[in-house]
């Protein structure tokens, strides 16, 4: 059986037990609790708290049904960081103590699941090759079973998204294998396996049985962009991805798109970096020459696009902070500027994902996911559970967000 809940992490704007009720009076039977810096913050509350937490839940007939410890927790700027796998042992330990944290709160308040995610392969991995990632994750997590007692029913899941070390379902199976421990299993995100699965239904059929817990909201199309650093012998494959390539002497970058290649520069460039783009360009057979843009005139504020671009650029692995950042105009450029058609430069929203769909968390109903095939197919391979609907992008219109998911999804449960 599947029965649906809703996440604290998408009413943030409320006192935290009215949000609990909020979700009760909506009709959902679970809640997921997950930590917040302003509304439900760990390093605050205190044990008089969570049992008042205990009594509000006692007293109302909504289950609590996991504790998210929220990657976004420690810098809201670099959600993630540090993680269970930063090569600096003083990070880990910091969002090991999170983790464990989570599951100290679920055990007062008698909640069985503590959920998290792996982290990403950051510049910081790059820069020391020495350091095995996977190794780093996997005695995190066994660093953080330490905190469970004998006997209890609490068991720690890890969130595959995209971007991520761990990114598909196939990866959190081969993780749990290898941790080896029945108290450590898989939280399945039905917005990031759509990102990340290319057989998303079989992906799906293949975890159900591993998995624990579900977030749910809707996904859509985008443009799909892989910001990558420029290197000898870098493939590109338009028909996965457009591509934005950095340079690091210069620190410009290169839009590999067939319809408009763009080189966006603070200086025109000399003969030999005018060599080197036309031969990349060729070799992605674009023979259109491309525009020059100044990187200066760039619209370098905020703008209609910054929760879609926040979290494509968190997603992307492998470069430096700065480097990032440094992008966020040419993005917020390229969803703003029209071409000589009257077309936007990127008529959809920014994705970076293995599929193209976008990671970004729709309200259920209003993207493309087929939700009676989704919980048909989890249900037909032994998936029974709370299915916890996930919407930090929709704060500002929770009570609609709220409302129209039990709508659409209590259809399918």
């Amino acid at each position: 059986m599947i029965k649906l809940c809703y996440s604290t992490f998408g009413l943030t704007n409320l006192d935290f037990l009215q949000s609990i009720t909020e979700v009760d009076r909506a009709g959902y039977p679970g809640v997921e609790l997950s930590f917040h810096r302003d509304q439900f913050n760990p390093f605050n509350f205190t044990d008089d708290y969570l049992d008042a937490v205990k009594k509000r839940l006692d007293s109302l007939e909504v289950t609590a049904a996991c504790v998210s410890t929220a990657s976004h927790f420690f810098t809201p700027q670099r959600p993630h960081e540090p993680s269970l796998m930063s090569p600096d042992l003083a990070g880990r330990k910091r969002r090991i103590d999170l983790v464990k944290r989570g599951i100290r709160a679920a055990r007062r308040l008698g909640v069985p699941l503590v959920s998290f995610g792996s982290g990403f392969i950051r510049d910081e991995h790059v820069s020391n090759p020495s350091v095995n990632p996977r190794e780093l994750l996997a005695d995190s997590v066994q660093q953080c079973l330490k905190e469970l007692h004998d006997g209890e029913d609490i068991t720690l899941l890890i969130e595959p998204e995209p971007g991520m070390y761990i990114e598909t379902l196939e990866q959190g199976m081969n993780l749990v294998d290898e941790v080896g421990s029945p108290r450590f299993q898989l939280h399945l995100d039905l917005n990031h396996n759509y990102c990340s699965e290319i057989n998303y239904l079989e992906a799906l059929a293949q975890a159900a049985p591993r998995a624990k817990f579900l977030h749910v909201s809707d996904s859509q199309e985008g443009y799909n962009l892989k910001l990558v650093k420029w290197a000898d012998g870098l493939t590109l494959d338009l028909n996965f991805a457009k591509y934005l390539i950095y340079f690091p002497e210069t620190a410009d970058y290169l839009l590999v798109d067939p319809d408009h290649p763009i080189y966006f520069c603070d200086d025109a460039p000399d003969a030999k970096q005018k060599s080197r783009i036309e031969a990349i360009l060729g070799s992605a057979n674009i023979s259109a020459p491309p525009a020059f843009v100044d990187y200066n005139s760039l619209p370098a504020g905020q703008s209609p696009f910054e929760s879609e671009i926040f979290v494509y650029l968190i997603s992307v692995p492998g470069l430096s902070y700065d480097v990032l950042e440094r992008a966020r105009p040419i993005i917020i450029y390229l969803r703003s500027t029209k071409d000589k058609n009257g077309k936007l430069l990127m008529d959809k929203m920014v994705a970076n994902t293995l599929t193209g769909i976008v990671h970004f968390h729709e309200i259920p109903g209003e993207g493309t996911m087929d939700f009676a095939a989704t919980f048909q197919t989890l249900r037909d391979n032994g998936f029974s559970g709370y299915a916890s609907v996930e919407l930090y992008h929709h704060v500002a219109s929770w009570e609609k967000a709220l409302k129209d998911s039990y709508k659409h999804l209590s259809q399918f449960v």
